[in-house]
């Protein structure tokens, strides 16, 4: 049995030509699909608005490696929330500069809270959270 629901929806001309211009840019097969995209987008946000919910997230940071104490400030910090940091990856961008991705689990707050200490980190030179939750 199909659990697929069809149901139409009213656009203003306009707005539905910058739409479809956009699903070709960004490779989209059909309409549904990114509209089903775009409801999961929304669905994740309104789930990390819940802080009793565990959710999960990826956090990226590039810094230059040969910053003082800095690999071992970043390496410190993630021992400090252990139990939420799962995963980390290390790359080496180039002579100077390193890139860690963390996968962190936990309820939003928390979540954020670890991403903003990373980031601050003085000598981070960029740091993004990617959030999403099950």
């Amino acid at each position: 049995m199909d659990d697929t629901k069809r149901f139409g929806v009213s656009i203003p001309k306009e707005l539905l030509k910058e739409f479809d211009e956009k699903l070709e840019e960004k490779m989209y097969a059909n309409r549904s699909e990114a509209i089903r995209d775009l409801i999961r987008d929304f669905l994740v946000e309104e789930e990390w608005e819940k802080t009793d919910k565990e959710v999960y997230g990826s956090m990226t940071i590039v810094y230059d490696h040969e910053k003082r104490g800095l690999s071992d400030k970043l390496t410190e910090l993630q021992h400090q929330d252990h139990t939420n940091i799962i995963s980390t990856m290390h790359i080496h961008l180039d002579r100077h500069n390193c890139m860690e991705t963390m996968v962190i689990k936990g309820n939003s707050e928390d979540i954020k809270k670890i991403a903003d200490k990373l980031r601050s980190t003085k000598g981070v030179k960029h740091g993004k959270l990617t959030m999403t939750s099950v």
